[in-house]
């Protein structure tokens, strides 16, 4: 139903150009990276595909929470809202509920005689007969192959998919030739697909490792975005920088507010670019250029709990209800922007100052691209998602279709400054 727009971002691409075009039924494939670096999220990113593309999924998870594996589900699908049009998003989300099943074993104990149990339960009582089997936190030195060989069988009698994690270390090598590094190489013989995930700087390169029965391997390695998995919008690894994106087809996504966002408008119309202003009834504005008026179901979306934004901020907000809708309003900004610029000050907590503040944090929870100019210290800081801290870096360039402008009321020159910048930057002199 929705395969078309979701494989266009996923990492499973790397197969495209494979003689099987995928995994297929009663095959292997085996997703080998250090701990931390992203196979669970790979694995959401694997089973969202089928979802969409109404096909069901069994996910099974020997070191998470059945509510965890349904957040990194959540987290994905709200990044695909964020980069690609669905048609009608609720019905997709419907969609998913209806072809995942997700079963928790903690403490590593699955077994090939628990599965086929579940498998059993599953199609008895539920009519549910999973194409894609996905499992996460196996512990490799607990499994032998006879083990492992009745898993895949089970998988073969069901007509599944097999994808199964694992973790390599830091120091293993990421395959040489047809040989896979620990602990899959006591497995060879029944791994069919092996794809490695290492960090390279701010992303994830994807490297096949093993194609089925295979001997060239196409060399392309495929960067993917940290946390999320999916197909980087940025330049590929080892890539040479493109040509600067044309202001015309760049979208500022902003508030409309004094100040900062004032200016970054103000500049988007200067250089020829399209501005989105999100805004609620009654709300008194600076910029009314691609005014965007939220009605009460639309700002609803973006509710949160203002305990929870105190909780998360590390401090106390105003339960008012117009600061509830500029809430909700920077929720729109940040969710339809594929980069985030704040101007305002950092705090010794990580956080950034201020109602804008809570743009950043979300930027943060979501994984977008962010940068933020702290006024006071006069420099740009990235956050990296890899180290999950702040780092002094070069003014950022615009590099997306859209990007969210925002921060503080109290712009000081400095501040204009280094936003006007920005847009030399990305877009040259005007």
């Amino acid at each position: 139903m929705y395969r078309k727009e979701v494989r266009a971002h996923s990492p499973l691409r790397v197969l495209e150009k494979s003689i099987h075009g995928g995994l297929g039924p009663g095959n292997l494939g085996v997703v080998l990276a250090r701990a931390g670096v992203g196979k669970t999220a790979f694995l959401a990113q694997l089973g969202l595909d089928d979802l969409l593309g109404e096909r069901r999924v069994l996910h099974v998870s020997t070191s998470s929470s059945v509510a965890d594996v349904r957040r990194w589900y959540d987290v994905l699908f709200d990044d695909l809202l964020s980069t690609t049009p669905l048609d009608d998003p609720a019905q997709a989300r419907l969609l998913i509920e209806r072809n995942r099943m997700i079963q928790t074993y903690p403490g590593h104990s699955l077994s090939s005689q628990r599965l086929r149990g579940v498998m059993n339960m599953l199609a008895e009582h539920a009519d549910f007969v999973p194409s894609t089997i996905l499992i996460d936190g196996v512990d490799w030195t607990l499994l032998d192959p006879t083990e492992l060989e009745e898993i895949k069988d089970i998988a073969l009698v069901g007509g599944a998919e097999l994808w199964i994690t694992a973790v390599t270390t830091r120091h293993a090598r990421s395959g040489d030739g047809l040989d896979l590094p620990p602990p899959c190489d006591r497995f060879d013989r029944l791994i069919d697909v092996a794809i490695h995930l290492s960090p390279v700087g701010s992303r994830v390169a994807l490297r096949l490792l093993r194609d089925h029965d295979t001997h060239e391997l196409a060399s392309t390695t495929l960067e993917l975005e940290p946390v999320t998995m999916r197909l980087s919008d940025g330049l590929g690894i080892g890539a040479s920088p493109e040509e600067p994106r044309r202001s015309s087809e760049v979208t500022l996504i902003s508030g409309g507010a004094p100040g900062t966002e004032s200016a970054f408008g103000e500049l988007a119309e200067r250089y020829g670019l399209r501005e989105v202003n999100f805004s609620f009834a009654g709300r008194e504005m600076e910029r009314a250029r691609g005014l965007t008026e939220l009605s009460e179901s639309e700002l609803r979306q973006g509710d949160v709990s203002l305990a929870y934004v105190s909780h998360r901020m590390g401090r106390e907000y105003s339960s008012a209800p117009d600061f509830r809708r500029v809430l909700q309003t920077i929720w729109h900004q940040i969710r339809s922007a594929q980069q985030v610029l704040v101007v305002g000050a950092l705090q010794e907590d990580g956080t950034v100052r201020g109602g804008t503040g809570w743009g950043a944090e979300l930027a943060r929870l979501w994984n977008k691209p962010l940068w933020v100019f702290d006024q006071g210290a006069e420099l740009w800081f990235s956050w990296s998602v890899m180290g999950q801290e702040w780092e002094r870096c070069e003014p950022p360039t615009i590099q997306a279709s859209s990007f969210c402008g925002t921060g503080s009321r109290s712009l000081s020159a400095v501040g204009r400054e280094a936003i006007e910048l920005v847009f030399e930057r990305s877009f040259g002199q005007h």
